[in-house]
Order: structure tokens, then C-alpha cells, then sequence
């Protein structure tokens, strides 16, 4: 992106003192980034690739290392384009569909992905997805859940700006962007928001994602309305609803051209909404969430760093487990 990355070391922030750390990873967004960013030279010892395991370990084991959470949870993607957001705006993230009804995705990705699964739960690390729901809409719950319990403070681990909506300085959630890595993560918090995108909380990104629109997931925005358009026009109406009144009301101070294309896209503007807010009550399950000191299950884990040549990065992963709290 192009703010200047903020250091997100531990501490530095003086967000939470007394508080508990939970951090929520969007781990589709991790472990993508960890196979297009780690070399598929990487293999298990029959050859069979596992940079996106490595990667995703070693972001793991830097992310507990450098903020010390005492809750964790892997947050997983069970259904990656709900029907919901779909029937709502059927271009949702229609232009990522393979040839057989699924997420189109690099073949060798697709096998390392339980292979993530199998050595979090034998590691002990939470994870927990939702039936028809996103990763996002597991976060959103889970962070709400988290504030509304009190006295926790919410890292969302993410390289998905769509998340930048849950930021509430008040609430103690914020967002680390890991755009340009995890060890460049920048945190995103409100005054991020205002400084790089004219809004004021994540509520406004959202009503501003919605007018912008975001190609890479199928949402066309309103034609002629950019990011500089829609801050402008939340900054003066205060939110999404208010933008559409004043462009409504023939007296309004809403310029001729912007107006005309509000109007134009009336029905977009209706059913986007539903498709850009992620939900906050999902039906998540509870899972245990307070992070491990040590591996839960030893033996299996054992057998699957064997048979995977994992050996390294889950050291660094346990060794950063047996430290967090130290």
C-alpha cells in the first residue's frame, strides 16, 4: 500500500495495557500469501511441495513471538463465496470461479491446505470456520464476541482489506495489515484509516468500499465515484445512508455528475451492502482459544513433521509457544 508501514512491535502501541491479546488470523490470507511468497523449492521428502505450510508456520511462529497473545485463533474459510452475498450481487467474486464450481486455485496449494489444518490441531492452536460463512464473517463474530466479554484488546492478522470495517479504537480492535509481509505488518487503526483513506472508523471504509467498489472481488462501485469522490462525499453526508439522501434531495449540494450516478446505481447501492459488511453474529462455534505452551498432541506431531519436513518451522513455532507468556 502506499502509507508508510507502521512497526507493529509489542508494546510500542501502548494499546491494552491490563488487557488480554487475542489474535484472529484470516488464514486464507496467510497462507496464500505464504505459497506465492515462499519458493515451491520447498518440499516434504517425497517431493511434494509445502512452502505454503512453511510459510504459514513461520508467520505464526513471528506473530506470537512478536505480540505475545494469550488467546489465538486460526480463522478458516468454509465457504468462500456464501450464497447470501451471491444472491445479493451475483458478480460477487464470480470472475474467481473454476471449472468446477470452485475457488480457482493453484493446484499445488489445494493439498497443503489440510496439511495446515492437521498440524494446528496437533500443535493445540484454536481454528474455526462456519458453514455458508467467510473467514471474515468468523473474525467479525469472534471480535465481537471478544469485545463485548470485556477487558481483551483484538488483533486481526490480515492481508485483506476488507477487514479494515471491524477498526474501533474504543472497542481495542485493529487490524495488521500484512500487505508487505508479516514482519512489515502495519497497524491499522482509526487514525491509519483517516490518514490514508479520509474516513473516520472502519464503518466509514466500509461505506466507502461499497461506493468504490473492488474489482478483485466483483463489486463494480458506482461508475465515476473513485476513493477521493467517496471520502469527500461520506466526509460531508457522514455515512453511506446519508450520501444516497443527499443525492435524493434535488437541493442537496451533491455535484450534478456525482448525483446522476448515485442515482444511476440505486439497485448496486441497495444490495451491496449485504455483500461488502461482513457479519457479526455468525453462527461461529466456541472453540477453546487460549494459546498453547506446548504441543497438544506430541506424537502426532511428530509423525507430521516427519512426514512433511517440517522440522525447522515448527521449532520455531513451539519455541515462540513456550515463550509467549514467559
Amino acid at each position: 500500500m502506499d502509507a508508510a508501514p507502521s512497526p507493529a512491535a509489542p508494546g510500542a502501541d501502548g494499546l491494552g495495557a491490563g488487557r488480554e491479546r487475542l489474535l484472529l488470523l484470516d488464514a486464507a490470507s496467510l497462507y496464500y500469501r505464504a505459497f506465492h511468497g515462499v519458493p515451491q523449492s520447498l518440499t516434504a521428502p517425497d517431493g511434494t511441495p509445502v512452502n505454503a505450510v512453511r510459510g504459514f508456520l513461520d508467520a505464526v511462529a513471528f506473530l506470537v513471538a512478536e505480540h505475545r497473545p494469550v488467546r489465538l485463533v486460526a480463522c478458516w474459510d468454509e465457504d468462500w463465496r456464501p450464497a447470501f452475498r451471491v444472491a445479493a450481487l451475483p458478480s460477487y467474486k464470480a470472475h474467481r470461479v473454476g471449472p468446477g464450481g470452485g475457488e480457482d486455485s493453484p493446484a499445488a496449494l489445494g493439498p497443503q491446505v489440510p496439511v495446515i489444518a492437521e498440524v494446528l490441531a496437533a500443535l493445540g492452536v484454536a481454528r474455526v470456520g462456519c458453514a455458508g460463512f467467510e473467514a471474515d464473517d468468523v473474525i467479525a463474530t469472534l471480535a465481537a464476541r471478544a469485545v463485548a466479554a470485556g477487558d481483551v484488546v483484538v488483533d486481526v492478522v490480515t492481508g485483506d482489506r476488507d477487514l479494515f470495517q471491524l477498526v474501533d479504537d474504543a472497542a481495542g480492535v485493529r487490524v495488521l495489515y500484512v500487505g508487505k509481509g508479516v514482519r512489515r505488518a502495519e497497524v491499522v487503526d482509526q487514525a491509519w484509516l483517516a490518514a490514508r483513506y479520509g474516513v473516520r472508523d472502519g464503518a466509514g471504509y466500509a461505506d466507502l468500499a461499497v461506493l468504490r467498489g473492488d474489482p478483485s472481488d466483483g463489486l463494480p462501485g458506482v461508475a465515476g465515484i473513485g476513493e477521493k469522490s467517496a471520502a469527500g462525499l461520506l466526509e460531508r453526508y457522514g455515512d453511506l445512508a446519508g450520501v444516497r439522501a443527499a443525492a435524493a434531495e434535488p437541493a442537496s449540494a451533491v455535484p450534478a455528475g456525482q448525483r446522476r450516478r448515485l442515482l444511476e446505481a440505486s439497485g448496486y447501492l441497495d444490495a451491496a451492502p449485504a455483500v461488502v459488511r461482513v457479519v457479526r453474529e455468525a453462527p461461529v462455534p466456541v472453540v477453546p482459544d487460549a494459546l498453547p505452551r506446548a504441543a497438544a498432541d506430541p506424537g502426532s506431531l511428530e509423525r507430521l513433521v516427519q512426514r512433511w519436513g517440517l522440522a525447522s518451522s515448527v521449532e520455531r513455532v513451539l519455541t515462540a509457544l513456550g515463550s509467549a507468556r514467559g
